[in-house]
């Protein structure tokens, strides 16, 4: 019998390809997963990293300590930060309501409330400022520019507008306790006054501090977005419309009109104001004078 040549291979004979494929299926169903408790470092690891990377570039709470911008945040708000816009360059603009360090001792004196347990967390985390920091929220009335003033029994009024704020508290008036202006903001920095004008320690009542009154745009976190806690006062926090009202951005208007140099009170047309305005024309009368009389000769 002529036996044939076998193409194939005889049964229980194994290829090496085989005997590889079923190590490494074995390998996997023989590997132990890891235990959620072993991987819960890595996740808080990689959580508070996070938690750091929000608050120091896009957003962070902070708790409202005081009644100075009633009813606009009570005492005991939580409110948004947003901290991402000012690394492009981006400052504050009229009527935003602004986060910012203490420009020039403002809270000296003031106590610091004893943080409980959940603040203390928040902030060594960092979606909390620590209790040590010292910060004030307070709404941009004027930047660096504006000529800004508030007579008693009268409106605040920026670049020759007035303004009509609905957001003062109930039965204050804009500036009756503590009138001011007019002054011109400089350039880099903010006027600031709080919401409830006759309980705010604001721009007005530090004119004789080495700021002026002033907040350094390079002081300010940033500008409060929303009042995230608690829930029930949930709100956000947008630039009232007086702040839009045509003309109200015309720095140049209000300067012509001798509306205050840079903290210093109003310029006005002074005696050396009225002098060159009275010699102009003097000059030009005598110089037409010599000239008729040495052609007529």
């Amino acid at each position: 019998m002529a036996v044939g040549a076998r193409s194939g291979r005889d049964e229980g004979e194994e290829r090496p390809d085989d005997a590889e494929r079923e190590a490494e299926d074995g390998g996997a169903e023989a590997r132990p997963h890891r235990s959620f408790w072993k991987e819960l470092p890595l996740l808080i690891g990689i959580a508070l990293l996070l938690a750091l990377l929000i608050k120091t570039f896009l957003v962070q709470a902070f708790s409202i300590p005081s009644d100075s911008m009633q009813n606009t945040l009570q005492r005991g708000d939580r409110v948004l930060v947003d901290k991402l816009t000012p690394w492009f360059g981006s400052e504050p603009e009229r009527g935003e309501v602004v986060v910012f360090h203490d420009p020039a001792s403002w809270l000296a004196g003031e106590p610091t409330p004893e943080p409980n347990f959940a603040q203390q967390v928040l902030s060594k985390i960092g979606l909390m400022p620590s209790a040590d920091e010292k910060d004030l929220i307070k709404r941009t009335i004027a930047i660096g520019g504006d000529t800004v003033e508030c007579k008693k029994g009268g409106p605040v009024v920026v670049n020759g507008k007035e303004l009509d704020e609905p957001y003062i508290y109930p039965g204050n008036t804009p500036c009756d306790d503590m009138p001011f202006g007019p002054i011109t903001v400089p350039k880099g920095k903010i006027w600031v006054m709080g919401d409830h004008r006759q309980n705010s320690q604001d721009s007005r009542y530090h004119m004789q501090d080495s700021t002026q009154g002033f907040v350094p745009v390079d002081k300010v976190v940033g500008r409060a977005v929303v009042v995230a806690w608690p829930v029930t006062r949930w709100a956000t926090l947008p630039i009232p419309d007086t702040f839009d009202q045509p003309g109200i951005g015309n720095q140049t208007k209000a300067t012509a009109m001798g509306l205050g140099a840079a903290g210093l009170g109003p310029v006005g047309l002074g005696p050396a104001a009225l002098g060159l305005a009275g010699a102009v024309p003097a000059v030009m009368w005598r110089r037409r004078r010599l000239t008729s009389g040495t052609t007529g000769r």
